[in-house]
């Protein structure tokens, strides 16, 4: 039997062939994903198109983050789990994608009942949990160092709101909100922004169940004592049903009446499905509008959105990406997928996002983890089936209210 001699250069082959080996081994193991979790809406009876409006912006964040290179050299990867707009359902998931999936963080949520309740798990399991459109400001009264905001919150369209109802010099408001936390928050939230700027106006809302069909109750009492304004604070279907029952009710919109939309449907995709006339006149609250002006990675974000959907730009688009962006920033900054780091990461941030410089509050209450200043506008549609370019923009961001260029129906 005979021996091989293994020679200085066999040696270094073979070291060479070992470094290679544990070179490769590395790299796959630095290239594994980041899992980021999403929860939204994705079947009955949550409102699936904002859910599907949602998830097309974080796939366009998604693909321009990994495009770049990825994080910490590592790819995004999105695990995501239906909530069908149920609180319990959301709970549900975040605990999977927490305790099974292993995300480093959660985001998607749209919907303020679902964020109350799905932050609660990512609170008890210490997980970063960014919001990407629950409005109640009940969210950020719970303190939780987990949970952070970059998009509206009841507050800022409550002012929003109430200084339009001063400038429009009406006397007497009344909202139809939802029964939801969103909706009785957003009502509260109004009335409390009343008092402190136009406590001359009186202010009282209908709190209609997001089930119902029919509003007939409510919208002919309003019939025989209309009022100067009527603010919509609603969610699809019973958003459109309402508004519909109004018009063919003859309450509003009318010379007598204004009609405010503060729940921005008019951007929703099937908005002009299934309303017709009552739109027409109607003044909306707004977080986007092709005619404002937006940084760098808006105007990329919503180029990449038009060309993966063959849809315009909507106000979730934004707030979206941004969230995800907020996310692999923060880890870029951590260096890490560490809970504590990312936290800390987020509440020093301040960065240029799709709508503007990120920073996020740490004084307590509803501003907490929230960015405060973000940008919304007001405009008027003028013309049914009218295009959001097409509409009226009577307020730009940080911008008063316009009154001149408002119209108001002949009738």
């Amino acid at each position: 039997m005979s021996r091989k001699t293994v020679t200085s250069s066999h040696r270094i082959g073979l070291l060479a062939l070992a470094a290679g080996v544990f070179a490769f081994a590395h790299a796959a193991i630095a290239a594994d994903p980041i899992k980021i979790g999403v929860t939204i809406a994705q079947s009955p009876p949550g409102s699936v198109i904002q859910g599907t409006q949602v998830l097309d912006a974080l796939q366009v964040a998604q693909k321009i983050i990994n495009d770049a290179g990825g994080v910490l050299g590592r790819p995004i990867e999105l695990v995501v789990e239906d909530t069908q707009g149920l609180p319990e359902k959301a709970r549900a998931a975040v605990e999977k994608l927490i305790t099974r999936d292993k995300v480093v963080a959660i985001t998607g949520e749209h919907q303020s009942s679902n964020v109350l309740a799905g932050m609660e798990v990512a609170h008890h399991y210490h997980i970063p949990y960014m919001n990407v459109n629950g409005w109640a400001d009940a969210i950020r009264a719970k303190g939780y160092i987990e949970e952070f905001n970059p998009g509206n919150y009841s507050t800022r369209t409550a002012v929003a709101m109430a200084d339009t109802m001063k400038r429009l010099g009406a006397k007497r408001v009344v909202a139809l909100a939802e029964n939801t936390d969103y909706g009785i928050g957003a009502a509260k939230s109004l009335a409390e922004q009343l008092k402190i700027s136009a406590p001359e106006i009186k202010f009282s809302y209908e709190t209609l169940d997001r089930t119902a069909k029919d509003f007939s109750p409510v919208i002919l009492s309003l019939k025989a004592n209309p009022p100067d304004a009527i603010v919509e604070m609603m969610l699809p279907p019973a958003a459109y049903l309402a508004l519909n029952q109004l018009y063919e009710q003859g309450v509003a919109p009318t010379a007598k009446t204004w009609l405010y939309d503060g729940s921005g449907l008019a951007d929703y995709p099937d908005f002009w499905q299934n309303v017709q006339e009552v739109a027409k006149d109607m003044i909306v609250f707004g977080l986007y509008h092709p005619k404002m002006a937006m940084p760098p990675l808006g105007k990329q974000v919503a180029a990449a959105y038009t060309a993966k959907t063959h849809n315009e730009p909507n106000r979730l688009l934004a707030q979206s990406a941004d969230s995800l962006f907020l996310l692999a920033e923060a880890i870029k900054a951590a260096k890490s997928t560490d809970a504590d780091a990312m936290i800390k990461a987020l509440e020093a941030i301040k960065w240029e996002g799709t709508r503007g410089v990120v920073t996020f509050s740490t004084e307590a209450g509803y501003k907490y983890h929230q960015w405060i200043e973000i940008p919304y506008i007001t405009f008027q549609i003028t013309a049914v089936k009218q295009p959001i370019a097409d509409t009226r923009l009577v307020q730009d961001p940080g911008q008063p209210l316009d009154v001149s260029k408002l119209e108001k129906p002949a009738k």
